[in-house]
């Protein structure tokens, strides 16, 4: 039997949000993403990034105006470029 092995790449990141800040308040949840995808995208080489449903109400968990300053997450690159991204348990 032949068996295909499935390469994947995990990694854990802390990702840095302090630049939120520098934007108006009402604002800052929502950079908050995009600065995590754009981060994504940067150090796991993919244009294709999946972010958790828990990863966004953590991000929004203190609501649009204050945003955690960094978070840490574990993503994982499948072999069709897709990145999956889900926050570490503590």
């Amino acid at each position: 039997m032949d068996e295909k092995t499935v390469e994947v790449l995990e990694r854990v990141y802390t990702v840095p949000l302090s630049c939120v800040k520098r934007v108006p308040k009402n604002q800052r949840a929502r950079r908050a993403v995009k600065e995590l995808r754009s981060f994504m995208k940067k150090h796991m080489k993919s244009d294709r990034i999946w972010i958790d449903n828990r990863v966004n109400t953590l991000l929004w968990s203190r609501g649009a105006e204050k945003p955690p300053s960094k978070i840490r997450v574990k993503a994982t690159k499948f072999e069709d470029e897709l990145v999956e991204v889900v926050p570490i348990e503590e």
